[in-house]
């Protein structure tokens, strides 16, 4: 009897440890959904090295169909430069994301970009952070494509589960799972 009870207590304890560490993995899973609604592509097929070889961080590139950008996930709007081209942001977790509105972008010197937020606002999933003026970005810079990259990912020992080149929409679709 007493073998039996230590069998069945120690096959409780560990089923009991699985849950728990299981539990503690989901717990531990960050989303982050389109920032614009276009065609998803991978981070590896945009033209500048810079984001292509990830010298940045981990990412995805999206080709955008409207200038709306919304916010991928919530956290602190960390920096806007003078050129306005980007956007930085960084969760609770300490994620630190960068949208980067088309390439070559910087030499427009703010034309076309048109901010809604400020450095130190709050954002939630969703929000508005700009609005581009699309056409004048294909006649003035080399690319619209739109990266997305984790700054701090080569920092990191998390998983980044990339979604594959799809159409998404701003807001809604999952393109990077962090674990």
């Amino acid at each position: 009897m007493f073998i039996l009870h230590v069998f069945f207590n120690a096959k409780c304890k560990e089923r009991k440890m699985f849950m728990f560490k299981k539990f503690l993995k989901k717990q531990n899973k960050v989303e982050l959904v389109a920032p614009l609604s276009g065609r998803l592509i991978l981070l590896e097929n945009v033209s500048d090295p810079v984001f292509s070889q990830k010298m940045m961080g981990e990412g995805i590139a999206i080709i955008p169909e409207d200038g709306k950008i919304l916010a991928p996930i919530g956290g602190t709007i960390v920096q806007i430069p003078a050129s306005k081209h980007a956007i930085g942001l960084q969760t609770s977790e300490g994620i630190e994301i960068l949208i980067h509105v088309g390439l070559e972008t910087v030499a427009l010197k703010g034309q076309g970009f048109q901010p809604i937020v400020k450095e130190g606002d709050q954002v939630n999933i969703g929000d508005p952070l700009m609005d581009v003026d699309l056409d004048y970005i294909k006649n003035n810079a080399d690319d619209i494509v739109t990266p997305m990259v984790i700054t701090n990912s080569n920092n990191s020992d998390k998983t980044y589960d990339i979604a594959e080149e799809k159409a998404c929409v701003a807001g809604e679709s999952i393109v990077i799972t962090i674990t």
